[in-house]
């Protein structure tokens, strides 16, 4: 059985405890291991430590025997992460669920269905005033596609403007909420709970429902859930179709807003561990950021910023010399250009970019680009160390938080 695990002598593994079974006579305890799929019996030979159903251990192997090592101390991100696993399975992309709640807002919602009622009965009704003007407010301070131009980056209002979508995007409803408690504060979040709110009073129907829902998915969403940035696709029009149902929309906004959460544990999550591996960033922001065609439909656009801690081993004397890192990866799908990537590196003065595009006729323009791009960048102070666009789509990436804190099979 030990040679089907693959572990070598001496060499140890993680276990979780499946059951605990009370020797004959009471003389001790054994436990019942999860090991690499497999299922063990190991004396738990302890001391006094206590062993629960779900605990992680470590064993390790010793010719043909399996030893305890010991259990496993919680890591400080385990409450996050197993709170991210509780809503994996459950998100909503957030272009497609904004496309929904425009449909909505044109054609309003029908109502849920009477028993013994027919479907052609059940005439759709507009939207509750609250839940209308809280998806206009939401709508209204979404970026559109022409909400910066090339050379815009120099201009401060524009720095300051891309702070707020950043800001508004939902994943700092919390924090924001806090330090400014207002009804009206203009967060995606906090807007998608107003509809919320809005939706349950005209159905007369308590707050506490709708943690009772099984939210809508995105099936993309379930295929590298802890991949970001993720493979973008363009939502399906919604046009003249049929109107959802007020139950339909609730679990679409069930959905999205554990879009939203997913994104803030999985940024907590990875700056919680930041530092404490090697080569790991000390933070991280995953941020999806919703915005606008000229046609105002929606897409998104990925945003993750890792800020890397300062290389102390380099030089101890002289700690002026350890500077920290940022890289921000950006990836977003255009109707004309194709799904594009982009990939920058700041490092003190220094910058560097590659920038990604699967088209042959985007990689040309972007290659056309380029020399702009670089003067662009000198402009702004900063001294260019790499610059260069490539074909195809970078490889996701993906965390691997330990299998004891999150199982994505889930």
């Amino acid at each position: 059985m030990l040679d089907q695990l693959q572990l070598a002598n001496r060499e140890t593994t993680l276990a979780r405890v499946a059951e605990i079974i009370q020797q004959q006579g009471g003389k001790g305890t054994d436990l019942l291991l999860d090991v690499r799929g497999k299922s063990l019996l190991v004396q738990a030979a302890t001391g006094k430590t206590e062993f629960a159903a779900g605990d992680w251990v470590k064993v390790m192997r010793a010719g043909n025997e399996l030893q305890l090592m010991g259990k496993l101390a919680p890591a400080p991100e385990a409450g996050i992460a197993r709170a991210m696993a509780q809503r994996l399975p459950w998100q909503q992309s957030l272009d497609a669920g904004l496309a929904q709640l425009l449909g909505a807002l044109k054609q309003g919602l029908k109502p849920d269905p009477l028993p013994g009622q027919l479907p052609s009965a059940r005439i759709p009704q507009p939207l509750p005033e609250a839940a209308r003007q809280a998806v206009e407010q939401m709508l209204s301070r979404l970026p559109g596609s022409t909400s910066l131009s090339p050379g815009d980056g120099t201009q401060p209002q524009i720095a300051r403007q891309v702070r707020q979508w950043m800001s508004e995007s939902g994943l700092f409803a919390e924090s924001r909420l806090a330090q400014a408690p207002s009804p009206q504060l203009p967060d995606l979040k906090l807007a998608l709970g107003r509809i919320v709110t809005s939706l349950l009073a005209q159905q007369g129907q308590p707050p506490e429902q709708f943690n009772r829902l099984t939210p809508l998915a995105t099936a993309d969403l379930m295929r590298a859930p802890l991949q970001f940035p993720q493979p973008l696709t363009t939502p399906q029009p919604t046009a003249g179709g049929e109107p959802a149902t007020a139950g339909q929309m609730l679990r679409l906004l069930a959905g999205m807003l554990n879009r939203i959460t997913v994104n803030q544990l999985h940024s907590q999550a990875l700056t919680a561990r930041g530092g404490a591996e090697a080569g790991a960033p000390a933070s991280t922001l995953l941020l999806d950021l919703p915005w606008l065609t000229p046609q105002h439909e929606p897409r998104l656009a990925q945003l993750r910023i890792e800020q890397y801690p300062e290389n102390k081993e380099s030089d101890h004397k002289t700690p002026a010399a350890a500077v920290a890192e940022w890289r921000l990866s950006l990836a977003m799908d255009l109707d004309e250009a194709g799904p594009l990537h982009f990939d920058v590196a700041l490092r003190q003065q220094s910058v560097s970019a590659r920038v990604w595009a699967e088209k042959q006729s985007t990689l040309q323009r972007v290659n056309e680009e380029l020399p702009l791009l670089r003067q662009s960048l000198t402009d702004l102070g900063l001294e260019v160390s790499d610059l260069e666009c490539r074909r195809g789509t970078p490889q996701g990436s993906v965390t691997r938080l330990e299998h004891r804190l999150v199982d994505t099979r889930a």
